[in-house]
């Protein structure tokens, strides 16, 4: 399951829910037994020029090569600067995680 975190200058006011979406259908276009992305958004009115910051954070898989993240990064950054309206400094990082990272789900009654 990707995650998408978006961190950015609140006077650039974007659609978060919006772009989060746009995200998780662009990397299951991809690869599409990626399945939901898990997304986040932090803005901030705190910060030394305008500005957007996207990490999108993937499991490795042997699909998932240097050719496959090349076209995903192109394909993202094009998405979202669509969905800008205003001029700021912009950056975006693809990375995969290490194998010892766990992804899975919490349920209560299972440590009752």
């Amino acid at each position: 399951m990707p995650h998408a975190e978006l961190k950015y200058s609140s006077d650039l006011g974007i659609d978060a829910p919006k772009i989060l979406r746009a995200i998780e259908e662009c990397i299951n276009d991809h690869d599409p037994n990626a399945g939901a992305c898990k997304g986040r958004a932090y803005l901030t009115d705190i910060f030394h020029h305008t500005h957007i910051l996207v990490d999108i954070s993937m499991l490795p898989k042997p699909h998932r090569d240097t050719a496959f993240t090349v076209r995903l990064r192109d394909d993202l950054e094009h998405l979202i600067k669509g969905c800008l309206t205003k001029a700021c400094k912009f950056s975006l990082a693809i990375t995969f995680t290490d194998q010892i990272y766990i992804t899975n789900e919490f349920v209560p009654e299972a440590y009752a």
